[in-house]
């Protein structure tokens, strides 16, 4: 292999590591959402408040909802903000390294070569 395909060829192993940082953080917040959806039903207020003439005080909800959102949150920081550094370091790499392949856009993929069909007809 060439350098320069070597180079295509890093550049898509650290742009597949960054896919795989990133499916951990969708991960962590599929969990937290999860979480927090099976724990609706405990939030909800207690009918017997109702039943004495006290209607349940609509606020009340979200800020339980709120602040068992933020007690998850928490739980899993230090993990969050591992991976967004990790997250971050590699985008800077990614960025580093497509500026020296000189193309800030470019796919990992090889540049299509034409056929000697095709370069035949076009020539006069």
């Amino acid at each position: 292999m060439t350098a320069r395909a070597d180079r295509f060829a890093e550049l898509s192993r650290m742009q597949e590591a960054r896919r795989e940082i990133q499916r951990q953080l969708d991960r962590i917040n599929r969990q937290i959402t999860r979480r927090m959806t099976a724990f609706i039903p405990q939030l909800k207020p207690r009918h017997s408040f109702f039943r004495r003439g006290k209607a349940p005080e609509p606020s009340a909800f979200l800020e339980r909802y709120r602040a068992q959102l933020a007690a998850l949150t928490t739980e899993r920081q230090p993990e969050i903000d591992a991976l967004s550094r990790k997250l971050a370091r590699q985008d800077q790499a990614i960025a580093a390294l497509r500026d020296r392949l000189g193309c800030p856009e470019c796919e990992p993929t090889e540049p299509r070569r034409e056929s000697r069909s095709t370069a035949r007809e076009q020539t006069p």
